[in-house]
């Protein structure tokens, strides 16, 4: 009888003891997880809750799994060189013909944001295509990770972190990207601030959004600052949605006409707007001469 005993009470030690083994690794896994998040966003979440983020939240949010330090997508800001970009593919037959099938799907939406804001469709839908290929590629960095990680260069420790893991890879000198890392981080942290009230504002959990290695987000690209200033509700449904077909037209409208565009406007203006939008030549060239490519196109 004690022999048979044995045989029920054992096993069930066994799977007691492996259940509580299994319950300690997990806590000691989110524990390292947060204590990885801690090393390099400690200072930046005391900034942000001194900066009148609500302290519940942002410690929340900072010890989420899903919540890292991205060093590939920040490299590529000390590595990224423009001369590497071919906006020229978006010339190409095949763009063309998909941006002129967009014309014409999202007619609606253009016409209304060249009635609200008189910038031409032509230069609306050239930006969608090379900003996203009209929406079709959006990024697929967190914008949260993103943002935190550029932010937390502010510290001495994290930049050092990160020099040297890029500085065999980038052309920058360590004096460069001490420059570079230290600007970057005040115009992220700002970006940051941004990006939590607006998501905060749309009821939007900040760590399901993904963008660019730069942070920028949504069909027309925005960085959150612009997103709270400019962006606007183009199928009126009470929500600023920059995935959403229609806002991120209208928006990209209300971007260009802040920075003055307006109807007839020659070429050397219109240079100017769009440099704007992109600080680059090789950019604004690009959208200009699709634009032109889209003449006809109504």
């Amino acid at each position: 009888m004690l022999h048979i005993r044995q045989l029920w009470i054992e096993p069930i030690i066994f799977f007691s003891c492996l259940l509580i083994f299994i319950s300690c690794s997990r806590v000691q896994v989110a524990a390292s997880a947060d204590n990885k998040n801690d090393y390099y966003f400690k200072s930046l979440q005391a900034k942000l809750i001194s900066d009148g983020f609500d302290k519940a939240r942002i410690k929340k949010l900072y010890s989420e799994p899903r919540v890292s330090f991205n060093t590939k997508g920040v490299s590529s800001y000390f590595v990224h060189s423009e001369s590497k970009l071919n906006y020229g593919q978006f010339l190409k037959k095949s763009p063309i013909r998909k941006a002129r099938r967009y014309m014409k799907i999202h007619k609606t939406d253009l016409t209304a944001a060249e009635k609200a804001y008189g910038v031409n469709r032509r230069i609306i839908t050239a930006i969608m295509l090379v900003e996203t290929r009209l929406g079709t590629y959006t990024g697929k960095s967190s914008v949260f990770n993103i943002l935190s990680t550029m932010a937390a260069l502010e510290s001495p420790k994290v930049k050092a972190i990160l020099w040297k893991k890029i500085s065999n890879s980038t052309h920058l000198t360590n004096e460069d990207f001490e420059k570079k890392a230290e600007k970057k981080s005040g115009w992220a942290y700002d970006e940051l601030k941004a990006f939590l009230k607006y998501t905060a504002g749309e009821k939007i959990n900040p760590l399901d959004i993904y963008g660019s290695y730069a942070g920028a987000m949504g069909i027309c690209q925005f960085m959150p600052s612009n997103i709270l200033t400019l962006a606007r509700d183009g199928n009126n449904d009470g929500r600023i949605n920059l995935f959403n077909h229609a806002d991120a037209i209208m928006s990209i409208a209300s971007y260009l006409n802040y920075y003055g565009w307006y109807p007839g406007i020659d070429s050397k203006k219109a240079y100017e707007v769009v440099y704007e939008y992109n600080h680059s030549q090789y950019y604004v060239n690009t959208i200009l001469k699709i634009a032109e490519l889209l003449k006809g196109q109504s």
